[in-house]
């Protein structure tokens, strides 16, 4: 029985991968290998626990992230984050050693993010100024109020503070802790979102042309300041996680995390200009930068500067393969 040159065609089109998930898949990729050399040069990294210390330790990195990727699908960009991260740990730490009770405390935490994210959406789309200059002007904002908080670094104290931070929830013979479960369930319900709800739909829509997107009816401001307040949530959030890893607030701590935080997103798979990526691809994106850092823990000879140049590197690839791979889609 031979085979008719349509149903050639057709048989190569249903195995050949979709475009979008070109850069995704090498992620994957990416991550399979780098875990593979270090199975191979250290024994101890087969162990199943270094997985979940690379999740410990960039727990509050990925609830960041995910935020970070629902601006950055619209063509957007937040560089307040690591700020907002930082000035969430301080308030956190100010009001507790102040004696203010935790869960008050949590409450007003978790609304700093989102008020300065609806703030900053807002004047985005108002006032039609760049996301670049708006956040950045939000970026110093929160970094200039953890200093007026605080010029020192504020220890954390409180009993349920330390105790959500040292709680251990066993997995066999490892563990995990509330921070890691708490970033699983902010992607989860990230991903769900983006993939069945409207908001979703919208956000690609408007990643993939704005113009378009409005003449469509779709509602291109509430959205954009849906996406910038949805980032400030993650940041709060990732600001708590961060002071259940080191119980204390400091005004420098997380300085930079905004371009780790962009890394990632862009690494896993999200396309700058918006309109394709998925929240699978950042939750890879964070893993890598993980292993990247934990192979050099490993290795014990080299610079934790090494960690800075490989991520830039990796930086670099990935645009350029997401520019190969717009250009064969065009």
């Amino acid at each position: 029985m031979t085979t008719t040159p349509l149903a050639a065609r057709a048989d190569r089109a249903r195995w050949r991968v979709p475009q979008r998930h070109v850069p995704v898949l090498a992620t994957l990729a990416l991550l399979l290998v780098m875990y593979g050399v270090g199975v191979s040069q250290y024994r101890a990294f087969s162990n199943v626990q270094v997985v979940f210390n690379i999740f410990i330790d960039n727990g509050f990195l990925l609830v960041v992230a995910v935020g970070m990727t629902f601006v950055i699908l619209t063509g957007g960009i937040d560089l307040s984050v690591g700020s907002v991260v930082a000035m969430t740990a301080m308030v956190s730490a100010s009001l507790l050693r102040d004696g203010l009770h935790p869960a008050l405390v949590l409450l007003v935490a978790l609304l700093i993010g989102p008020t300065l994210g609806f703030a900053m959406g807002c004047v985005i789309h108002f006032f039609d100024i760049q996301p670049f200059i708006v956040t950045l002007a939000g970026m110093f904002f929160a970094r200039g109020m953890c200093t007026w908080i605080s010029s020192t670094s504020v220890p954390i104290t409180d009993g349920f503070w330390t105790s959500a931070a040292q709680a251990r929830i066993r997995v066999g013979e490892n563990f995990v802790t509330v921070s890691v479960l708490i970033a699983l369930a902010v992607v989860a319900v990230a991903a769900f979102t983006l993939a069945y709800t409207r908001l979703g739909r919208n956000v690609y829509a408007i990643g993939g042309n704005p113009q378009s997107a409005l003449l469509m009816g779709l509602p291109v401001g509430r959205t954009r300041i849906a996406v910038y307040t949805i980032s400030g949530l993650c940041s709060a959030v990732g600001g708590i996680l961060l002071s259940f890893y080191t119980l204390s607030g400091a005004p420098l701590i997380a300085v930079g995390m905004e371009l780790d935080v962009i890394a990632a997103v862009v690494i896993g798979g999200t396309l700058l200009t918006g309109g394709s990526g998925y929240v699978f691809g950042t939750v890879l994106g964070v893993l890598v930068l993980g292993v990247i850092q934990t192979l050099i823990t490993f290795d014990g000879t080299l610079s934790s500067w090494w960690t800075k140049i490989v991520i830039g590197g990796l930086l670099f690839a990935f645009i350029l393969l997401q520019r190969l791979v717009g250009i064969r889609t065009k």
